[in-house]
């Protein structure tokens, strides 16, 4: 049976390997080979180009008959949505041509990609309404005031029965279909109150309400500028104000909905004795779209992202300062004297210059950093009141030994960025600003006979404790002088317009900020730039001796640093990551702004 056995295995073997064989065999027939896989692809696109082709030419047919309706509908089920917004492009320049204008808006508005919806927004620009006589009626001011007013969801738009269409001789159909009768009188006294209940809403139902976390979706923000652009529209108050966004405290990109979202406490506000847009619950200035405009623009397109300002004394009203004291302090000078001696030393010194640096010094924030830095050279000279806690420098001088006063020099304080951190989650999707966001830092400067100044590098004490009670008490300042505030606002949008930059965000949600980023499609208001600035000196009376102290200093913001890679910390929690999910969109496509669920 040995024998037998082993005389039996070449047989199995070989057995074995046939099956094998005929199993390959098999495998090998039933797997398409490359020629056929082309040949299925090649069919598969001929089939694709096919599809298109007659869906291409329904819409055109469509479009010729004025049918918009099911034309929307082809296009809205394109494959992809390059072929998507092609389509949209045509509808709603087919739509301008008709005459109806908000129609072909609302069509651009559905747009996704924004370089392509900017596009096609010039185009309606540049064509002309539907052809006729006469002015045509703003049917469509109507119809969108009925729709928006009126039970909104169950009009067609929002997928309900009710359709709204403008007739010449005055009629209108509500949202259960019926057709009624419109007559002038009737028809102005309804616009009028649709009018009132739009206003009540606006009052009520908007972006004034209260809100812990406000979400502000930029890439929608945007397109709702091109489209109020677009309709010849001026943008309203909540828009030019960022839906009463008070601070930017979170940052979530939405790779999946192509959103970048600024969120932070938001609320109702007021226009206070100054001009400014104050938050009704805490005074503090609430963040404006100019003001993004400009830092992002500005952050976005130089090398590094620094800007600023400087406000300095000129060399030769040093030099006449120091000649002055010197001639005036070789007599005692008489009480009656004083104040014409104040005069006389602040004409020898004359007037600062004022420099802006990154900025176009005619826009907003430009004037905001001059002015938060000379008012706050104002507080630490004694020349305006600060708060508990924030005596002014000259207060806090003490004679020396043998009674000397501190040496002449000039003391420099100035603006610049403080937070704590800024943290990410582990996707870093999810960004979240931590800190005060400003501080004062100060600087003995030496000056030579001829009136150089000469950085030291170095401080005294005194000029180190005002710069700290200042930095220490900031939020006290900023409630009581809202432009601090405002600057606070400045370096907030500084570091997230660095951190788009730093992480590619808008790349990532596949935003191109073809309007913001624009400067010709989105102009920013302009003043007059500020040139020079009356010198801010002061003087103490000790002991008899007049102890003269100047300032200058400025805004030194330079946000690169504080998003650079290494400098982001990870996220000690999965708070963040939540926080993010919590404020997904899920609002509609038309909605730039929602409040956190």
């Amino acid at each position: 049976m040995v024998g037998t056995s082993k005389r039996m295995w070449p047989s199995l073997r070989l057995a074995w390997v046939h099956i094998g064989m005929a199993l390959l065999c098999a495998v090998l027939v039933c797997l398409p080979t490359p020629v056929a896989q082309a040949a299925d692809a090649g069919a598969s696109y001929q089939q694709q180009d096919a599809a298109h082709q007659q869906q291409d030419a329904m819409i055109r047919a469509y479009l010729r008959s004025g049918e918009f309706a099911p034309a929307l509908q082809l296009a809205r089920r394109a494959g992809n949505r390059q072929q998507s917004d092609a389509w949209l492009t045509q509808i709603a320049l087919a739509q301008a041509a008709a005459g109806a204008r908000y129609a072909a808006l609302r069509t651009a508005g559905e747009i996704s990609d924004d370089r392509q919806r900017s596009q096609a927004l010039r185009q309606l620009a540049q064509q002309p309404l539907g052809a006729g006589g006469g002015a045509e009626p703003d049917f469509d001011s109507l119809i969108n005031l009925l729709k928006t007013t009126v039970r909104p969801d169950t009009w067609d738009d929002g997928g309900g029965p009710g359709t709204v269409s403008p007739f010449p001789t005055g009629v209108w159909v509500d949202p259960q279909g019926v057709l009624k009768p419109l007559v002038m009188q009737e028809a102005e006294s309804r616009l009028q109150q649709l009018r009132s209940t739009a206003a009540v809403r606006g009052r009520f139902d908007t972006a004034r309400r209260r809100s812990p976390l406000r979400m502000i979706s930029l890439p929608r923000l945007e397109k709702q500028v091109q489209l109020e652009l677009a309709a010849g529209r001026g943008l309203d108050e909540s828009t030019h104000l960022l839906a009463g966004l008070q601070r930017i405290s979170y940052v979530f990109a939405f790779r999946e909905t192509g959103d970048l979202v600024v969120a932070g406490p938001a609320g109702d506000w007021r226009i206070d004795a100054e001009n400014r847009a104050v938050s009704i619950d805490t005074g503090l200035p609430v963040v404006r779209l100019d003001d993004l405009v400009v830092i992002l623009r500005h952050v976005i397109n130089s090398p590094d992202g620094k800007f600023g300002c400087l406000i300095t004394p000129r060399a030769e009203g040093l030099a006449r300062l120091q000649q002055f004291l010197d001639q005036s302090g070789k007599k005692k000078l008489q009480p009656s004297e004083r104040r014409q001696w104040l005069e006389q030393l602040r004409a020898s010194l004359g007037v600062q210059e004022i420099e802006v640096y990154g900025l176009d010094p005619r826009t907003r924030p430009a004037r905001i950093m001059v002015e938060a830095d000379y008012r706050m050279k104002l507080v630490g000279m004694g020349l305006e009141e600060g708060v508990p806690g924030v005596p002014s420098y000259l207060s806090l001088v003490r004679l020396g030994p043998g009674g000397a006063p501190p040496p002449m020099s000039v003391l420099r304080w100035w603006f610049t960025l403080d937070y704590q951190a800024v943290v990410a989650d582990a996707d870093r999707l999810a960004f979240e600003f931590r800190g005060q966001g400003v501080k004062v830092l100060s600087e003995n400067e030496r000056l030579t006979a001829d009136g150089q100044r000469i950085h030291t590098g170095t401080s005294d004490e005194l000029n180190r404790q005002f710069a700290r009670n200042f930095t220490q008490h900031f939020p006290e300042l900023a409630r009581k002088y809202p432009v601090y505030a405002e600057l606070r606002n400045i370096c907030d949008l500084a570091l997230l317009a660095a951190l788009l930059r730093a992480e590619d965000l808008p790349a990532k949600c596949g935003w191109t900020m073809s309007l913001l980023a624009d400067a010709d499609a989105l102009p920013v208001p302009l003043g007059p730039a500020p040139k020079q600035v009356e010198s801010v000196v002061n003087y103490r009376l000790i002991d008899g001796r007049h102890i003269v102290a100047g300032v200058s200093g400025g805004v030194s913001c330079d946000p690169a640093r504080w998003v650079a890679r290494e400098a982001i910390q990870p996220a000690a929690s999965a708070d963040l990551s939540q926080r993010r999910a919590r404020a997904k969109p899920a609002a509609p496509a038309e909605t730039w702004w929602w409040d956190l669920p």
